[in-house]
This record gives structure tokens, sequence and C-alpha cells, in this order.
């Protein structure tokens, strides 16, 4: 049985044979504070989830500050960035590749990444993954990227 419908006491009292007494406003008046509990759950939860995307632009504004050695465009718009999660607590994981396996920053980038990240205010841990899959390609950048390196 849901809770509207035992909040409304569908269900409570009518089998055969029992009589509805005060007990039942008691399960009443528990179902509704648990109702109102889980209400203020969902709530608390929305706002940590807005604080959370909050971040995101002035994270995504450090990854800008962030460059290739090798290539003269910020990493975030090379599209090595792949996946930004951020929880209401401001702890972030990232998910980023490289250019190619062999790249010779591979050992340095995702620290360049996680020090970048954790210079903006608000955010806990940050966690970098380095992941190859799907493979980087150069449909994956930005057009201002594309435009600075020549090739719009």
């Amino acid at each position: 049985m849901n809770r509207l419908a035992r909040f409304a006491g569908f269900g409570a009292g009518h089998e055969e044979g029992v009589d509805r007494d005060d007990s039942d406003a008691g399960a009443a008046v528990a179902t509704a504070a648990e109702t109102a509990a889980a209400d203020v759950t969902d709530t608390d939860a929305a706002a940590a989830a807005a604080a959370g995307e909050a971040l995101r632009e002035p994270i995504i504004a450090a990854l800008r500050n962030v460059h290739d050695p090798e290539i003269p465009v910020n990493i975030y718009d090379l599209g090595l960035i792949y996946k930004i999660d951020i929880t209401g607590n401001g702890n972030v994981a990232i998910d980023m590749t490289l250019t190619a396996p062999a790249c010779p920053v591979a050992g340095m980038m995702p620290v360049m990444v996680k020090d970048a990240v954790k210079t903006v205010e608000g955010v806990g841990e940050v966690v970098v993954e380095l992941v190859w899959d799907p493979p980087w390609g150069p449909d994956t950048m930005s057009d201002e990227a594309k435009l600075q390196l020549g090739m719009l």
C-alpha cells in the first residue's frame, strides 16, 4: 500500500471483525511524519544537486587553464574531458582522455587537472580517471579549438 493510501486510512481497520480505534490515528500521524521527512530529504537532495551544479561553470573555467604542452589549446576545448560528476558536497569525479595513449604527459596531465579543479572554491575531493574509451578524435574538439588550430 502506498503512503497516500495509508495516510488516508485505506486498508486500516477494515478487515472483517476488526474495529478501528485510536491506534490507527497514531499510525496515520506517523505515516504523515514519514512523508514529510521524505519530502525534506528530497528537497535537501535537490538543493545539494543545485549547489553541485553551481560549481560546473567555475570547474570548466579552471579546466580551460590547463593546456597540453604540445598543443596550444586548453584540454576542455580539445575535448579531452569526457565527464564531470559533481556531488552535492562538492566532491568532483572527472573522466578524461589524452590525444594518444603514448602521450608524453600522460603521467602528469591528470595531476594538472586535479590541481586546477581543487582551486575552485567549494570543491571537495577531486578524483581524475584517465579513460581510453571512446578514443579521442578531432571531432570532440570545440569549434573554437578547431579555429585556433586552423582546422576550420
